[in-house]
């Protein structure tokens, strides 16, 4: 069974610590068992509660950012449903590598 990580009580999402898909463990402060609704990679985040839109995601015990769009338990947690509170520019980084696309690259 795949494991995750919750690092704080207070936190709605946890890490993967391994690719999963199905049930994973989730170990750390409140150790639990939940089924997810699609598969997620390892380091990636996953919702331990469902959260509504424009509710707070939190990590680390502090409001990490905003939920564009509802998210089930279980769901992936990543910039396509997540939108940082600090960084204006999180809605336009590209899903899988993070690279930002609302400016050419100076590397073509």
């Amino acid at each position: 069974m795949p494991f995750a990580f919750q690092i704080h009580a207070a936190d709605n999402v946890a890490t993967m610590l391994d690719d999963g898909e199905g049930n994973v463990q989730v170990l750390g402060a409140q150790p639990q068992e939940i089924s997810l609704v699609e598969k997620i990679q390892r380091g990636h985040k996953v919702a331990l509660k469902d959260v509504a839109a424009d509710g707070a995601v939190i990590k680390f015990g502090i409001r990490i950012g905003h939920a564009t769009q509802p998210i089930r338990r279980g769901a992936w947690v990543h910039l396509h449903n997540l939108a940082s509170d600090l960084d204006q520019r999180s809605g336009t980084l590209d899903l899988h590598s993070g690279a930002p696309t609302d400016t050419a690259s100076a590397y073509v």
